[in-house]
């Protein structure tokens, strides 16, 4: 299987053969930046287009169809709208706050994108505690989100920004829980090493019954985590006008839109990492023949496509189920998800303890 080391380390090489140190180290940065920015705006622009289609297709509908061959490019004609709408202004907000709120909804999205193992060789940031700090760089995002209600001075932000503020910090808690499932099971927080521990099967198969709960209750809260139907409380266009994000306009609206669906795919994407072997090729023991086929995929692929599936997934449930009711949604976490969580890390524990492995 390729690995992408390859390719960053010739990078390296060649900048060094003509830089300082210094200079090589704030060049590799810029490229960097740019390559992420660049991965989250073209995959963002994917996603709007798929669900758009994913929709169509389920009302059966024809969906995007005029601009471009198929449609193709109608969301690149979006994003040139998007950038150059006008940012009104709106009086008796507190201004600086709302005008802030939405970069820092971004700013974590962006941070939480660039710590997903892509590929082999291609992981950006690979701290030792990788998982943990996906879950709290990525819970800075409802900062935003609560600044953006309050700082409009409009009742149905207020609102919904209060019930994305409880509907996000509740479901944290299971898919925090679901998280501390598969480190107790692989005794390491490292996303590369949780990675490189299914080499020989992905823990859904080998991670015994508690691994399959925590992989579906993740699922669930992680779709709620991103504000998506059938959890799209704080956005209930019938209720509350689009909610928190209702007084934004321009770039500024478009950065909320772009961090729900980035958001979307950095959850399936830490769900193909945790639970789908992340790039690892599925291997069949016993099977070399189709395990040697498997490697000649590129591990980029094996991610994109794995989460891509996940993403399907959570499209499907919003354009299947009808929208909860606030109290529906929370029971269901505090009732139900939450205390299965809770007993099925224990059960996990007791995997761990007494080594009831296969």
């Amino acid at each position: 299987m390729f690995d992408f080391s390859v390719i960053t380390g010739w990078v390296d090489r060649m900048l060094r053969s003509f830089l300082p140190e210094e200079a090589t180290v704030l060049v590799e940065f810029v490229m960097i930046g740019v390559a992420i920015l660049l991965g989250y705006a073209v995959i963002a622009l994917v996603l709007i287009y798929t669900e758009r289609r994913v929709c169509a297709f389920f009302q059966c509908r024809v969906g995007p169809n005029r601009v471009g061959p198929w449609g193709l490019t109608q969301s690149f004609a979006d994003m040139i709208k998007m950038l150059t709408k006008e940012l009104i202004t709106i009086n008796n907000v507190d201004r600086f706050l709302f005008n802030l709120a939405p970069f820092i909804v971004i700013i974590a999205s962006v941070i939480s994108f660039s710590c997903l193992p892509f590929a082999k060789g291609l992981e950006l940031i690979d701290f030792n505690v990788g998982a943990f700090f996906v879950m709290a760089v990525s819970s800075m995002g409802i900062v935003g989100i609560l600044l953006a209600g309050w700082s409009s001075n409009n009742k149905y932000s207020l609102i919904g920004a209060m019930r994305s503020g409880a509907q996000m910090i509740s479901y944290e808690l299971s898919i925090g829980m679901s998280i501390l499932t598969i480190i107790v099971f692989t005794d390491t927080a490292q996303l590369s090493l949780i990675v490189a521990n299914q080499a020989d099967g992905w823990f859904i198969f080998k991670g015994h019954v508690p691994a399959f709960i925590a992989f579906m209750i993740y699922l669930i809260a992680g779709t709620a985590e991103t504000n998506r139907g059938p959890f799209d409380l704080p956005e209930a266009d019938s209720e509350l006008t689009a909610g928190y994000h209702t007084e934004y306009s321009g770039m500024h609206f478009g950065f909320f839109y772009l961090a729900e669906y980035l958001n979307m795919f950095i959850v399936a994407g830490m769900a193909t990492t945790l639970f789908l072997g992340g790039w690892m090729p599925l291997y069949i023991p016993g099977w070399d023949g189709f395990n040697r086929a498997m490697d000649f995929i590129p591990s980029l692929f094996w991610f994109l496509g794995k989460t891509g599936v996940l993403i399907f997934i959570m499209m499907w449930f919003k354009w299947t189920f009808p929208r909860l009711r606030i109290d529906q949604l929370l029971t269901l976490e505090w009732k139900y998800l939450l205390p299965i969580n809770l007993v099925n890390m224990f059960v996990m524990v007791m995997v761990v303890v007494f080594e009831w492995h296969w």
